[in-house]
């Protein structure tokens, strides 16, 4: 049992609703309860009034986060005695197949087995939800949203907006909020699984459309699909803001107001501070006072413009202002935004070593990563510890990231992290495929094994000044202690 005794926080405010008008029964059991969304869906129930329990193979922060608040945790292999006997809804994450012990329990005894989708597509409010899509920059842009809206919300004294994103914030430290009666709800929303297509949103944001989860999908032309239908989901008479980048198709099938970064959105770059960009963002009729963001890289101040976009835009027409009335206090809102966890996240620095990870598992990601290193650590040598997310993706776009990790000066590859490994079939690569390819193109590279051995293989390649980043999606975040330690310890007297 993870439970603890612990003060609800102030971050996750209850909420004056009743359990129908949410949509849940009183008593809610989750599976995977240490995933980033299903973890936020919990807190968000708890602060609304139902019981939630949950249970989940392994510790993790999230599941930890859960614990907190005293709901009870359960750990270790799945069995049907870990369903409690007044359960009257299980929610499963998409990781927890159907034949789940748990998920049969429930069946055999009646009580529903909602996807997590599902429940999210149900939990989002009808007319208030705003929702972010894309293949790269969901988590930050959702929570660059939120902090608009909230700039905004104080100008306006709107109620509190709500919350679920798939990563921590690192100022609010949290990945939910539950938000206020009657304000708005900023949701991540996922294409994996077409979870998306659950949601029917007031206003969304498509940062951009590229190839991945093909494991799911088969072919680029199903995702395009899919993101268009999930533009025709947004209202008629609300807003979608598209990066500009995305493919016509998702455009052209959309029934609200568009607006495109390149068109009727672009961003002044007015300066730039170890790779942190100040900018300001022109829109139809407005343009924003500038605003310093402390997150580096292009992609971040292009996520900032999309967040303002949304935020302004829904916000003037739901108060009937005129959108130049808020552009103020929403640029001053995504200024107090300071990063989510896993995505440049700073470990921390031994001597003239400095320590980053982020959540890197796809080339583009891995790419425009490793530009903002360079950007922000211009002086020293760029190592790179790599964990492949899937044996498919790997094996996919091996030569991508090749190319994408290029840019560093010596990479070591951990073994892959094998997410949704019975769905990878025939194609399947892993350390040593990707080691070869970066050696074909001159690069130092090793195989560390896992990643414990590839964090102290990592330690004991580093020179005396460097920028140190551990990229990957899985289980890598793990080596953060003892990847500190080694370095530690190896520091001369």
């Amino acid at each position: 049992m993870l439970s603890t005794t612990h003060a609800p926080s102030l971050l996750v405010p209850p909420v004056a609703a009743s359990l129908p008008e949410l949509g849940f029964p009183k008593r809610v059991h989750l599976l995977g309860a240490g995933g980033a969304g299903v973890s936020g869906l919990g807190r968000i129930l708890a602060a609304r009034g139902v019981k939630v329990s949950g249970h989940d193979r392994a510790r993790s922060p999230m599941l930890a986060a859960l614990g907190e608040l005293d709901l009870a945790i359960t750990l270790g292999e799945s069995t049907r005695e870990h369903l409690p006997a007044d359960a009257e809804l299980v929610v499963r994450s998409a990781a927890i197949g159907i034949d789940d012990p748990q998920v049969a329990a429930a069946r055999a005894r009646g009580i529903p087995v909602w996807k997590y989708a599902e429940a999210v597509g149900r939990l989002a409010p009808v007319g208030r939800t705003l929702a972010v899509s894309g293949t790269h920059g969901k988590t930050g842009s959702s929570w660059m949203l939120w902090h608009a809206l909230e700039g905004i919300g104080g100008r306006l004294r709107a109620p509190v907006t709500g919350a679920l994103v798939g990563g921590t914030c690192r100022r609010l430290r949290t990945n939910a909020l539950a938000g206020h009666k009657g304000g708005l709800f900023c949701v991540e929303a996922c294409e994996y699984d077409r979870s998306f297509l659950q949601l029917a949103p007031q206003g969304a944001i498509v940062t951009n459309v590229e190839e991945d989860h093909l494991d799911y999908y088969g072919t680029f032309g199903a995702i395009k699909e899919a993101f268009a239908r999930f533009a025709d989901r947004v209202a008629a008479d609300g807003l979608l803001v598209l990066g500009r980048d995305v493919p016509a198709e998702v455009e052209h099938a959309a029934r609200a107001t568009v607006w495109r970064m390149g068109r009727e959105l672009e961003v002044e770059l007015l300066g730039e501070t170890r790779g942190a960009f100040r900018a300001r963002l022109l829109g139809p009729g407005w343009a924003t006072p500038p605003f310093q963001l402390t997150i580096p890289g292009h992609f971040s101040v292009e996520n900032a413009a999309l967040a303002l976009a949304l935020a302004i835009g829904i916000s003037a027409r739901r108060a009937r202002v005129e959108p130049g009335s808020l552009v103020a206090a929403a640029a001053q809102g995504v200024e107090r935004f300071a990063g989510v966890e896993r995505r440049f996240e700073p470990w921390g620095s031994v001597g003239e070593v400095h320590v980053v990870h982020d959540y890197a598992h796809h080339p583009t990601e891995v790419r425009v990563t490793l530009e903002a290193a360079r950007r922000a650590f211009p002086r020293v040598p760029l190592y790179v510890l790599f964990q492949p997310h899937q044996h498919s993706r790997t094996a996919r776009f091996l030569e991508d990231f090749a190319e994408a990790l290029r840019q560093a000066d010596h990479v070591v590859v951990a073994d892959v992290y094998g997410a949704r490994a019975h769905q990878d079939g025939d194609w399947r690569a892993g350390a040593a495929e990707l080691v070869l390819a970066l050696k074909r193109r001159g690069v130092a590279a090793q195989e560390g094994g896992d990643p414990s051995s590839s964090a102290l293989c990592f330690a004991d390649a580093l020179p005396a000044a460097a920028a140190a980043f551990v990229l990957g999606a899985g289980d890598i975040e793990r080596v953060k202690g003892e990847l500190l330690a080694r370095l530690a310890a190896r520091r001369p007297r």
